[in-house]
């Protein structure tokens, strides 16, 4: 049966409660008809958010559920996922909800259209019409534009969870804690391409957020120091022949 599946789809959740048994229908609806799996990591919430899930077990039966020991982050919690999947195409999503399960078809068709380019890799969202507060905006629009010409990676929206991409070059990627802000740069340094599309946003009806521009701002700084030194250090051999 996991030969059959097309599209994996992980996500990370912590303290989500309210807002993830939603998700996962709204998830679930996108893709019917098609074969998906659905794969929630649950990153040792404190509150009913597993509960929650795991009564949807027998409602949905694509949904998978992975649950951490200890609080690890986001990052960690998307890695465990696609280490779990069993499609070669995965997509992800925050799971706070703000992200539109809705668009998770149409980044699929543009990754697998057949007149990509051959290396294209992930179709990433990019959130148009953002439904969060002002001052998170202008954190974001200002870390954007450092990162954006520090990295030149294309992405003017890193903070958007919304993406399609390839199993396999996800699981050569580095890790580091934040390094799903970090995708776009990686794969790039990688010679693979990534292409971004306008996205649905919603606000947030349930819980609060994990981050604020503050806290953001000290890890931002760390992280575009590591990456940008990762970016220099690699050396792509453009291709191997087996002779």
């Amino acid at each position: 049966m996991a030969d059959a599946v097309e599209l994996s789809i992980v996500v990370p959740v912590h303290n989500e409660a309210g807002n993830a048994q939603n998700l996962a229908r709204e998830i679930a609806e996108s893709l019917s008809g098609r074969a998906f799996e659905l794969i929630f990591v649950n990153d040792a919430s404190t509150d009913e958010t597993l509960d929650e899930l795991m009564a949807l077990k027998t409602e949905i039966p694509q949904l998978r559920i992975l649950s951490h020991r200890k609080n690890a982050g986001q990052s960690r919690a998307i890695r465990t996922g696609f280490h779990a999947a069993s499609a070669p195409i995965i997509g992800t999503l925050d799971g706070d909800g703000q992200n539109d399960p809705a668009d998770l078809p149409e980044l699929y068709r543009r990754l697998t259209r057949p007149d990509a380019p051959e290396k294209l890799v992930m179709v990433m969202g990019r959130r148009a019409s953002r439904k969060d507060t002002a001052w998170k905006r202008f954190g974001s629009r200002f870390a954007n534009a450092i990162r954006q010409k520090l990295l030149k990676d294309g992405c003017d929206d890193s903070g958007c969870g919304l993406k399609v991409l390839k199993r396999d070059v996800f699981m050569n990627l580095p890790y580091f804690d934040h390094m799903h802000r970090y995708m776009p740069a990686l794969i790039v340094a990688d010679g693979y391409e990534a292409e971004f599309v306008n996205v649905n946003h919603r606000g947030r009806v349930h819980g609060v957020s994990k981050y604020t521009n503050f806290g953001r701002l000290g890890a931002a700084l760390s992280d575009l120091r590591g990456v940008t030194w990762l970016m220099k250090r690699r050396r792509l051999p453009h291709g191997v022949d087996e002779l």
